[in-house]
């Protein structure tokens, strides 16, 4: 006879989105209520990558029905490296201005790094700056990146225990595989990072209680790689023959892990939500507001 198979928990990101959207919006319009300005958030968009512009449009949605000011920059794609840092401390001076956000990828070959260390560590919404993100390491506050944010939020509103668990983190990436290890770890987890030269991936991944895949490889993991009742956080977006995938074998994890994010409308929706957030509370900060 063939054991019952576990009833997994499919995240709807963007309902935890909303939720977490309306609490945000319900803190600002408190704050507006008490006689403050609303938090503004400067986005700086440089060329027209048409999935950049998109994403900014999303974000300018977001602000606005959270109640705050949303602000863009654009500069031509032909802009120099000097433009680009001369606006972005430009910003950095603006005492209007509360969150600074450029919007990755830039145009070649203007340096990435360079221009995100431009940003006033007070004002980066990103938690990208080596300032936030060394701040991060020494476990002092600080605004962190979005993405791991997005991912503590599903896993704490689910009540997914943290407090030694064993997690396991594939990915090393500065955008999330280092900062979630460091997350989870703050929170008092157990973390083993892997990579593509991990010894018998399949093996580590079956004693994680949480697990975090980032690796950008399509269904990588398999639903037998899944320890029975793990929360498998799947960060991957992978796109294969026009078909979007996971960096987890989706149906096969069904029945096996306990919470389980799809590739789409998982964790995805709370990255801007997150993007929210840090900005009210570089706000709050910046102006001694914080409860």
């Amino acid at each position: 006879m063939t054991a019952p198979r576990e009833r997994t928990v499919v995240v709807d990101g963007k309902a935890l989105a909303s939720t977490l959207r309306s609490e945000i919006q319900h803190e600002i319009a408190r704050l507006v209520a008490a006689g403050h300005r609303p938090p503004c958030l400067a986005v700086v968009l440089v060329g027209d990558n048409p999935a950049s512009m998109s994403y900014i449009k999303g974000k300018r949605r977001a602000c606005e029905r959270a109640g705050m000011t949303s602000r863009e920059h654009d500069l031509p794609a032909d802009a120099t490296q000097e433009d680009v840092v001369d606006l972005v401390e430009a910003l950095n001076r603006d005492a209007s201005v509360d969150g600074i956000l450029v919007q990755l990828p830039l145009p070649k070959p203007l340096d990435a790094s360079a221009v995100i260390e431009a940003i006033d560590p007070a004002k980066d919404v990103d938690g990208l700056t080596t300032h936030n993100a060394g701040r991060l390491v020494a476990g002092l506050p600080g605004l962190r990146p979005c993405t791991p944010l997005g991912i503590l939020a599903v896993l704490e509103r689910h009540a997914v225990p943290i407090e030694g668990a064993s997690a396991v983190v594939i990915g090393r990436s500065i955008l999330v595989g280092k900062p979630i290890s460091l997350l989870l770890l703050e929170r008092n987890a157990t973390v083993t990072i892997c990579h593509s030269r991990t010894r018998d991936l399949a093996g580590v991944v079956r004693e994680a209680d949480i697990l975090v895949a980032a690796a950008g490889s399509p269904r990588l993991v398999k639903g037998d790689w899944i320890r029975p009742g793990a929360a498998v956080i799947d960060l991957g977006v992978n796109i294969v023959d026009g078909v979007q995938h996971g960096d987890v074998d989706f149906d096969a994890a069904l029945g096996v892990a306990g919470l389980l994010t799809p590739s789409r409308g998982g964790v995805g929706p709370l990255t801007i939500t997150m993007l929210l957030r840090n900005t009210l509370e570089a706000y709050q900060t910046r102006h001694g507001l914080r409860s």
